[in-house]
């Protein structure tokens, strides 16, 4: 016996591993406690799933990135900081009463070293192809398993809530604010245009100025038909007849009307009306361009305040956080087992190195 633990030490050393691991796994190990549970995030707004060529290589068609952001909300220090402020997770985890290798070390470690701990006992996977997002708590007494899961999912819900509703709360104050500017922007132009159409005594200066033209293509009509009765006249009449003197009469009656009236619509003095509807034309644009922004505005808001109502996320649960009724971590049997072959395979593989050894030796 003796020559053969000289011969071969390091088989020894493997049922002496496998052995201690044995020992370890089968009365020292404490007894852990899994609370599971399944999840899905849902909102008022379903939107179809788009398909692409990154989905297509992922696997998924879209919409889990909601769910890969409530996993990593679900895995990080702050989350951690709210079961450890809760439920007193440094206290519970690191109990004299669990063995060495399973509890965490110190209770006051470092948030770095609890992390690492907590990434050990609390898993989340999405599973892309059912869009679940599975949760899976270990702990060492069953209610304690059960309240870190629960406390995941509501504040997870939370979270999520909180952050879809950020953006939206940020884009309805800003447009509140330019709401609220420009419907002061537009309440001046329309005053601007009222004021300059009391200050004129016209509602309209464009449809004036088009009404008067309309008189003076009338007049200039008119004077068109005397001109010729004027020159009609006076082939068989004298030119101091009494009808022809009318005719002329009324002729420079039409021209000085024509000339009064185009200087109503246009002079050098100022005051005409194609200045004056020119200048109501810009007023008249800047008031519609105002109730236009305006309307815009009012448009962007009421849409931007019904998104961050679609953005409500809803944690719905498929399976409840479970209340383990004993424990199936570790799995001693498995672990033992596992370990035992992958340690005579190492064994096996230095004995193998060995003879070669030897065999070049020789």
């Amino acid at each position: 016996m003796k020559h053969l633990v000289q011969r071969y030490p390091y088989w020894l050393f493997c049922l002496v591993s496998i052995a201690a691991v044995t020992l370890y796994w089968s009365v020292w190990a404490s007894d852990r406690y899994v609370s599971e549970s399944n999840v899905v995030l849902e909102s008022p707004q379903i939107a179809p799933p788009t398909l692409s060529f990154s989905s297509l290589l992922s696997g998924a068609a879209g919409g889990s990135g909601d769910m890969l952001l409530l996993r990593d909300y679900l895995l990080s220090v702050d989350m951690l900081r709210k079961v450890d402020a809760e439920l007193d997770f440094r206290q519970h985890y690191s109990s004299s009463d669990i063995d060495v290798f399973s509890r965490l070390m110190e209770e006051d470690a470092p948030i770095e070293e609890v992390h690492e701990y907590y990434l050990k006992r609390i898993a989340v996977e999405l599973d892309d192809y059912a869009q679940v997002l599975r949760i899976r708590v270990e702990a060492f007494s069953p209610g304690m398993a059960h309240a870190i899961a629960s406390l995941l999912l509501s504040e997870g819900e939370a979270h999520m809530n909180a952050m879809g509703q950020r953006l939206a709360e940020e884009q309805v104050r800003f447009l509140e604010k330019q709401v609220s500017q420009l419907s002061g922007r537009f309440s001046e132009a329309r005053q601007a245009l009222l004021d300059y159409q009391n200050a004129n005594g016209l509602v309209s200066p464009t449809g004036t100025v088009e009404s008067l033209n309309a008189v003076v293509a009338n007049l200039e009509a008119q004077l068109a038909n005397l001109k010729a009765k004027r020159t009609a006249l006076a082939s068989y009449q004298s030119a101091r007849s009494p009808e022809v003197l009318k005719v002329a009469r009324e002729i420079q009656a039409l021209n000085n009307q024509i000339s009064l009236e185009r200087a109503r619509m246009a002079q050098q003095s100022g005051g005409a009306l194609n200045t004056v509807s020119s200048e109501y034309q810009t007023l008249e644009l800047k008031a519609q361009f105002a109730q236009q922004s305006y309307s815009g505005a009012l448009a962007a808001l009421e849409n931007t305040r019904i998104e961050a109502a679609r953005k409500l996320k809803q944690v719905s649960v498929l399976q409840s956080p479970t209340l383990p009724e004993y424990s199936i971590e570790p799995r001693r049997l498995y672990n033992i087992i596992v370990f035992a072959i992958i340690a005579l395979f190492l064994g096996l593989i230095f004995q193998m190195l060995v003879l070669i050894v030897k065999d070049h030796r020789d």
